[in-house]
């Protein structure tokens, strides 16, 4: 009766699953919820019949309502990838803000502190390298990536908004690229492509030629910057991912020799306002959460590349991506 209980939105997902995992470890009392949008219930199935863990289906952009006592909301309910958000572009701008928007409500009403999820795209193409939380990035706000890039954006405001006007305890986490089990091998990320490619005996595509940067994140890094950050006492974004960047084509490289297939690179044309460089400063983390990255990519890329080859064949070379027909109307 006396352990603390936590609403986790986006809870089928891959960062949500595994943030379920992390508080029913920590001893809280979770709640999961999701729509399945883009989650996928294999990924809580483990946790489904935990006497710690309970599961509400249902879209976060129309009315929350939770029974009983709520200590902290964790708002991850959100497409996250270029291939669902740019399918399903109406619904990622309204759970960033008609989603936010009712959770900060809840959170209102409970007397609840509430984190919420951001992303390095609120950065855009950044024109400042690595990107440091006071950047106010260089987004094309009507471009195709934007309408993940401003729901996040408006996020941020909206939550600040609430915290300044009705001193709603908030916490907002700027997420840069993270990988690892549960990643869906079609979402169409960099990781979960190469790695399809390579298993599939296929050439592994680069687009552009290959000089952007990333910077890769393993997931109990970043689920564990996300749990310090929700139990700080810190209300402005803080960047959490892996400082450690790397070019695209180097990645592939790395991906090849990794899998040990003899597939070539092939290269296509850049995606409309795909960003150039992405390196978190993290100087804030380490410094206010006593945080930094521990899990080398070499372990966490062999752990990633693991989990897609335990994946059945038919989830392997199933080409086409989720069926969101259900949900145009919406």
């Amino acid at each position: 009766m006396n352990k603390k209980r936590v609403l986790i939105t986006g809870a089928a997902g891959f960062l949500g699953s595994h943030l379920c995992d992390k508080f029913v470890s920590e001893g809280f009392n979770v709640i999961g919820m999701d729509n399945y949008i883009t989650g996928d219930k294999k990924n809580l199935a483990h946790l489904i019949n935990n006497q710690n863990f309970e599961f509400i289906e249902h879209d976060v952009t129309t009315y929350v309502k939770i029974e009983g006592n709520l200590d902290y909301i964790l708002h991850f309910a959100s497409p996250a990838s270029p291939i669902d958000y740019l399918k399903i572009p109406i619904q990622t701008l309204k759970v960033g803000s008609l989603g936010t928007h009712n959770l900060l409500g809840v959170a209102k009403a409970k007397n609840a502190r509430i984190l919420v999820a951001s992303t390095s795209e609120v950065y855009g193409d950044p024109l400042v390298h690595p990107q440091i939380e006071d950047y106010y990035g260089n987004v094309n706000t009507i471009g195709p990536r934007g309408v993940y890039d401003e729901a996040k954006r408006f996020q941020e405001s909206i939550t600040m908004a609430y915290h300044r006007f009705h001193g709603l305890e908030t916490r907002i986490v700027r997420i840069f690229n993270t990988y690892g089990p549960r990643m869906r091998l079609n979402d169409g990320r960099v990781i979960p492509a190469f790695m399809g490619q390579a298993l599939r005996g296929e050439n592994l595509t680069v687009f552009g030629d290959g000089s952007q940067t990333r910077s890769f994140c393993y997931v109990d890094d970043q689920v564990e910057g996300i749990y310090k950050l929700l139990l700080c006492d810190y209300n402005l974004p803080v960047n959490i991912g892996n400082p450690h960047e790397i070019t695209i084509k180097e990645f592939a490289e790395e991906i090849i020799k990794l899998t040990g297939t003899s597939q070539k690179i092939i290269y296509e044309d850049l995606p409309v306002n795909d960003p150039m460089q992405r390196q978190p400063d993290i100087a804030l983390a380490k410094k206010l959460l006593d945080w930094e990255p521990k899990v080398d990519r070499t372990e966490g890329m062999k752990i990633t590349f693991d989990y897609f080859k335990s994946l059945t064949e038919e989830e392997l070379y199933k080409s086409e991506h989720k069926d969101f027909s259900s949900y145009i109307n919406k």
